[in-house]
């Protein structure tokens, strides 16, 4: 065989890639306006701390528990559909954001953004799974995870200055309608199943089986580990350059953005790289549990040395974290891809990214109590590298072989057997 074939996949899938990866990256840019607005919505609404709290962790209610339904439906239905009705519910409430008046309908907003935005993830996976073969799903996976991280530097640096220049509410009304020009580049473009598809039709292996298998509760405890990385450098950094490194907000911002530019571009070329030793003969077991290992081992001596190092040397550490945790981006879509096949990775991904989002619920106040108890950051920089090592314990020894399970029903086999033997 040539190279030439392997290529095409890829080549063919260009533009719903980045499609994929823009619908990501103004995913998280309404995800994250929030927290860069928080100090102006505090002064306009005239909320309390605990207020204020509660409105940053709403988002996670909603979008955590509908990745429990997510995955069925993508699993059962179009997930191009599924994608492109998820973004105009958040894009339309991003924009009501801008106009409404009180705390509870501000509320209210932050729970719905959380429903439509919790679509992205699983029908991503799902996209990917259907349309490209093993070889082409590490470098996909790292631009669809690296649109993450470019929405953090895009909404830390472009929504805070536009905020500072024109107050939040234009800024979420404008983000809000602007993003809507890419529903009809999608229609346009979304890629398109070579076999017809029957929606509604039940595919592939119920929860009860996904549940049953031990690689299933390896890839959900692994990336609860690196949500909890995540997570950490996206609601902490800020505050952790201000307080402790007693930066600037302009010197804060381009810190924090530095960091997650290292990020994106570190899930880009680990992708890449984990395609091209595939393609080289190199087994996907071998090549997506090394990327973790090295990714969060990189990570967790990069926190601990920031944490540690002086004022003029802790930049470093800091991007060393940021390119690890870049690193263990992609596994967390080839793996189920792979592991659950086309017909179960929606179910799934959507829960293993379910399980992995209670890090988002408990990672932020974890370290804000242990913050409180210690005076410094020292303690929470610590726990982050733990659960960095706990992360690799989890894909390396609970995750077995990468390769896709036998869903094939047992129960006739086992008959079968017992026939035999009478």
């Amino acid at each position: 065989m040539t190279q030439e074939p392997e290529s095409r996949p890829l080549a063919r899938f260009a533009p719903a890639l980045f499609l994929l990866t823009v619908s990501f990256v103004i995913n998280y840019i309404d995800r994250g306006n929030i927290s860069v607005a928080g100090p102006l919505i505090k002064h306009d609404f005239r909320l309390s701390d605990s207020q204020l709290g509660i409105l940053f962790s709403a988002f996670f209610f909603t979008y955590t528990a509908m990745q429990f339904l997510i995955g069925w439906l993508v699993d059962r239905f179009d997930a191009n559909r599924i994608l492109a009705a998820g973004f105009l519910l958040w894009s339309i409430a991003t924009a009501a954001t801008g106009i409404v008046r009180g705390f509870a309908f501000l509320l209210a907003m932050r729970f719905i953004l959380g429903i439509g935005e919790a679509v992205a993830l699983p029908c991503g996976s799902k996209i990917l799974a259907e349309h490209l073969p093993e070889h082409c799903r590490g470098f996909a996976s790292g631009c669809v995870m690296s649109g993450l991280k470019w929405g953090n530097v895009i909404g830390t640096l472009g929504a805070g200055f536009l905020m500072a220049d024109f107050g939040w509410r234009p800024v979420f009304i404008v983000v809000g309608l602007g993003s809507l020009v890419w529903l009809p580049a999608w229609v346009k473009w979304m890629p398109r199943c070579d076999r017809p598809r029957v929606d509604g039709a039940e595919t592939g292996p119920g929860f009860g089986d996904i549940l049953g298998q031990r690689s299933f509760w390896g890839t959900s405890a692994g990336h609860f580990a690196t949500n909890y990385l995540f997570y950490f450098l996206l609601t902490w950094l800020p505050t952790y350059l201000v307080i402790e490194r007693h930066l600037s907000i302009k010197s804060m911002a381009a810190v924090a953005a530095l960091c997650y530019g290292v990020d994106a571009l570190s899930a880009i070329s680990t992708g890449w790289l984990q395609d091209f030793a595939i393609l080289r003969g190199y087994t996907p077991t071998l090549v997506r549990k090394s990327a973790m290992v090295i990714g969060f081992s990189m990570a967790a001596m990069g926190l601990l040395g920031c944490a540690l190092a002086g004022a003029n040397s802790y930049v470093p550490w800091l991007l060393a974290a940021g390119f690890g945790c870049g690193m263990t981006g992609p596994g967390l879509y080839t793996f189920p891809q792979t592991l659950a096949g086309p017909a179960a990775v929606g179910k799934w991904y959507g829960w293993q990214n379910g399980f992995a989002n209670f890090a988002g619920i408990t990672g932020p106040a974890l370290t804000g109590f242990v913050l409180q108890q210690t005076g410094n950051f020292f303690a929470p920089f610590a726990i982050t590298a733990a659960i960095c090592v706990a992360g690799i314990f989890s894909w390396v020894f609970i995750v077995g072989r990468v390769e896709q399970v036998n869903w094939a029903p047992k129960r006739p086999t086992v008959i079968a057997s017992v026939r035999a033997g009478a």
